[in-house]
């Protein structure tokens, strides 16, 4: 008898994610993070490989793994798939000291940050039904 099984917090056309502790300031990743924010993902991770960012290439991982989770656990299709979030959050903070003159000391902060990509596939449109072109 183990633990029943945590509810699905995605919907079933949606994979997600996540890259914990990226050694960046949540501020400079959330730069890259906008970039594809909305994007279809092929075109998201091309927009990642050329990207100038140092972070850009932890970021495309991510999404990379978000799409691999998409195809692979959920049967979604990769080339319908779109970024539909990519928030980004702090983690901890790592706090070291460098010596100073006069036997002072400053602060040296290491900011570490999470990110967590979803995409999804977008529902296939219906097609109108024949019985209400003909009744009109």
């Amino acid at each position: 008898m183990g633990k029943p099984k945590a509810p699905r917090r995605l919907a079933e056309n949606e994979a997600m994610a996540k890259g914990n502790r990226l050694r960046i300031s949540w501020q400079k990743l959330n730069l890259v993070a906008q970039l594809i924010r909305g994007k279809k993902a092929d075109r998201a991770v091309h927009m990642l490989q050329f990207s100038n960012k140092r972070i850009a290439r932890d970021v495309k991982k991510v999404l990379e793994s978000a799409i691999a989770n998409a195809e692979n656990n959920h049967g979604l299709d990769v080339d319908k798939l779109y970024v539909k979030e990519a928030h980004v959050g702090p983690a901890l903070v790592m706090k070291r000291f460098i010596a100073k003159s006069k036997g002072r000391a400053g602060r040296i902060i290491k900011p570490f940050a999470n990110i967590t990509v979803v995409v999804h596939e977008p529902p296939a449109p219906e097609a109108a039904p024949a019985e209400a072109k003909e009744a009109a």
